[in-house]
C-alpha cells in the first residue's frame, strides 16, 4: 500500500458568536479536510486547523508524501521536519519544545495515515491503538457566554441558542445541553467578565447541578494576585480549575496555594514543556490535543507520561467536525487514564463533512463509528458546499478580537485581562 496522492480542502462552517478571552468568535470557523488516497484507491482521513499559514504547511508537506507506505510514521515525521524545519529533529530530543508546526502537520496526516492502515487491517481505528479500556468516551458540556447574534449579517440564520450574558441565561444554556446529549459535566469559558461575575455563575449552575462536576477555563485572562484572591471563592466548587495565569511560573504559584487541581491546554502543549511542568508542579491536569500534540499516538504517549507523574489526563476542543470527534473519541477509548470527561464544542457546530451527518451523543458520551478505521467517510457534497464557504467568506486567519471590536470598539483584550 502506497500514497498515491493527498489532498488538503480549506473548509468554513457556521460559528455562534461565542465569547472568550481574546473576544468572540467570527461567523465562520476554518478548518482544513486532508485525504491520502493509496494507489488502491483506498483514502485516509484527516482534519486540522484551517488557518493560512497551517494550509500552507500542509500543502507543502503533501506535494512530497506521494510513494510513502502509510505504514512508515517515521518516514512521515522526517519528510514532515524536512519540509518545514528544512533538516530532521536531532534525534536525541524528539520531540523536543519549539516544533508545533511539526506537531501539527505531522498530526493530520498520521490520523489520516493510521485510518488507512486500519481500514486495511479491517479493524476499527481504536483497536489498532492497542484496544478499548472502556466502552464509550465522556465529554463536557462546554459553556459560553455569547452574544445573541453576529455583528452585521454573516449570510446564514441566526443560531437558536440565543444571547447568553446572565447567569439565568447560562442555566438555561446548560439545561439545554444536558437535556439534548446527556453531559454528566460542565465546563465554562471564562476571562470574559470580572472573576467574581463568573464565579457567581459557577455557583448558580452548582445550585441547578448539584451533581455535575464543574470546571472554569479564564485562558489565562487571570493575573496571579486576582487568582490568589479569588481561590478561596472556588474552594469546593470546581474539579479543576483550568488555565486562570498565562505561564508555567504563574501557574506553579497558583498550585502551591490552590485546593483543587490545575489543569491546562496553554502552558504546557510540547513533550519539550512537560519536564518544566513536573519541576515546578504547576499543573495537575494536562489536556491533550492530537491536532497540535503530534497526532493520536503522541497523546497515548502523553497519557502514559502522565500515569507515570501522576497527572490527569482529558482532551482539549477547538471548533471541530465529525472528522477530529472520530479521532478523538477512537484515542480515548485507549487512554487507561482519560481521568475527566473531554471537550468538545461540536454541539456548538451545525455543519458536518461526514456522510450520514453528526455524530451523536448518548448520555454524554460517544462511541466511535462503526466500521473499519475511523469508521466515517466524507459527505462529497458537504465538502463542496463547505470549501465555497472558505472561498466566500474570506476569513484566512481566527481573529477574535478584531470581530469583538465590532461590537464593542472600546473592548481591550490585552492578558491578562483581571
Amino acid at each position: 500500500m502506497r500514497v498515491a496522492e493527498v489532498r488538503v480542502t480549506p473548509i468554513a462552517f457556521r460559528d455562534p458568536p461565542l465569547l472568550n478571552v481574546a473576544g468572540v468568535h467570527e461567523p465562520w470557523a476554518l478548518r482544513s479536510i486532508i485525504e491520502v488516497v493509496t494507489e488502491g484507491g483506498r483514502i485516509g482521513l484527516g482534519e486540522s486547523y484551517g488557518e493560512d499559514t497551517t494550509l500552507a504547511d500542509l500543502h507543502a508537506c503533501a506535494a512530497r508524501l506521494a510513494g510513502l507506505d502509510p505504514h512508515d510514521l517515521n518516514g512521515l515525521r522526517r519528510i514532515v521536519a524536512e519540509t518545514l524545519l528544512g533538516q530532521q529533529e536531532p534525534a536525541a530530543s524528539i520531540p523536543p519544545s519549539g516544533t508545533r508546526r511539526v506537531n501539527v502537520a505531522f498530526g493530520a496526516f498520521e490520523v489520516a495515515m493510521l485510518d488507512l492502515q486500519a481500514q486495511q487491517a479491517g479493524l476499527p481505528l481504536h483497536a489498532l491503538l492497542g484496544g478499548a479500556v472502556r466502552e464509550r468516551v465522556p465529554y463536557s458540556a462546554y459553556l459560553f457566554y455569547k452574544f445573541a447574534r453576529h455583528h452585521g449579517d454573516p449570510g446564514y440564520p441566526t443560531d437558536d441558542w440565543g444571547e447568553v450574558i446572565s447567569h439565568a441565561q447560562l442555566v438555561g444554556e446548560t439545561r439545554r445541553m444536558v437535556r439534548e446529549y446527556g453531559f454528566g459535566s460542565i465546563k465554562l469559558k471564562g476571562g470574559v467578565f470580572e472573576p467574581e461575575y463568573e464565579i457567581e455563575s459557577l455557583r448558580a449552575l452548582r445550585a441547578a447541578f448539584p451533581d455535575h462536576p464543574l470546571r472554569i477555563d479564564p485562558n489565562g485572562g487571570w493575573s496571579v494576585p486576582t487568582t490568589l484572591r479569588v481561590l478561596p471563592k472556588l474552594d469546593g466548587l470546581l474539579e479543576y480549575l483550568e488555565d486562570p495565569t498565562g505561564t508555567l511560573e504563574e501557574m506553579a504559584q497558583v498550585a502551591r496555594v490552590a485546593s483543587m487541581p490545575l489543569a491546562t491546554n496553554m502552558v504546557t502543549v510540547e513533550f519539550g514543556h512537560v519536564p518544566k511542568t513536573i519541576s515546578l508542579g504547576a499543573v495537575q491536569v494536562i489536556l491533550s490535543d492530537h491536532h497540535y500534540w503530534g497526532g493520536l499516538r503522541a497523546t497515548q504517549h502523553l497519557a502514559h507520561l502522565g500515569r507515570v507523574f501522576g497527572l490527569g489526563i482529558s482532551m482539549h476542543s477547538n471548533s471541530h467536525l465529525g472528522i477530529s470527534l472520530a479521532a478523538m473519541t477512537h484515542v480515548g477509548m485507549t487512554l487507561p487514564n482519560l481521568t475527566y470527561a473531554a471537550d468538545t464544542h461540536y454541539p456548538w457546530q451545525e455543519d458536518e463533512v461526514i456522510a450520514g451527518g453528526k455524530l451523536r451523543f448518548e448520555h454524554g458520551t460517544l462511541a466511535p463509528p462503526p466500521g473499519p478505521g475511523l469508521g466515517v467517510t466524507l459527505d462529497r457534497t458537504a465538502l463542496a458546499a463547505l470549501h465555497e464557504n472558505w472561498v466566500r467568506c474570506g476569513i484566512r486567519r481566527r481573529d477574535d478580537a478584531s470581530e469583538m471590536l465590532k461590537h464593542q470598539p472600546d473592548w481591550k483584550g490585552a492578558r491578562p485581562r483581571f
